[in-house]
């Protein structure tokens, strides 16, 4: 399924990209969306920059689209599959294995690892011109609406019927506009959204991402 995914985006003018799981905490700095309490942290970094593991794929693909934009690359169509990770204390298990003197019991070990999960994600992004330079079309600006076309093939391509996804207003602190898509039965599929002004500004960037 994600090499059917792949090789669409690709067909579509897509570039794929590999980000480090590994990223700086400071991204999550004042985020509700993904709060920093949820962030699983190294006991020894090699540096600040790398000191978490990641929530979002959105963070690095920010970074690969500020390092092309210094190159003067700015028309981008990215895509990554990749893992994210979370933890949560309030399914952190404090639960003693009664004669249990080991820690590398696996009955410890499944409580020490309760407050862990990781989800394989995809990230895509658009930004700067969607056509440019061409003689027979007139140069176009990337849109929300040209992220919104490439989800929905993707759903079409992965035989999700359109009558069965419902469109909603998204909330969250790192878009300024956002819908989430989802089953009729309430499960999150998609989020969507224009990159919000602080975080394009962060990552030095001039344009805005979808």
């Amino acid at each position: 399924l994600q090499n059917i995914v792949s090789e669409q985006l690709v067909g579509a003018g897509f570039n794929e990209i590999l980000n480090n799981s590994l990223q700086r905490a400071a991204y999550y700095d004042n985020l509700n969306q993904y709060p920093a309490d949820h962030l699983v942290r190294l006991l020894n970094p090699l540096s600040q920059d790398l000191n978490v593991m990641r929530q979002t794929l959105l963070f690095g693909g920010l970074e690969t689209i500020s390092r092309n934009v210094k190159f003067r690359n700015p028309d981008l169509q990215l895509f990554e599959f990749g893992n994210c990770y979370y933890f949560d204390a309030a399914h952190k298990s404090d639960v003693i294995v009664p004669g249990v003197s080991s820690s590398r019991d696996p009955e410890v070990i499944k409580h020490v690892l309760d407050a862990y999960s990781e989800d394989c994600h995809l990230g895509i992004w658009v930004t700067g011109k969607r056509v440019s330079g061409s003689w027979a079309h007139p140069d176009e600006d990337q849109s929300f609406y040209s992220l919104k076309a490439q989800v929905l093939n993707i759903f079409k391509r992965m035989g999700i019927p359109f009558g069965a996804i419902v469109f909603c207003d998204g909330k969250g602190d790192i878009f300024s506009h956002s819908i989430r898509v989802e089953t009729r039965g309430g499960k999150l599929l998609a989020q969507l959204g224009i990159v919000a002004k602080q975080l394009q500004t962060a990552f030095d960037i001039p344009y805005e991402v979808y």
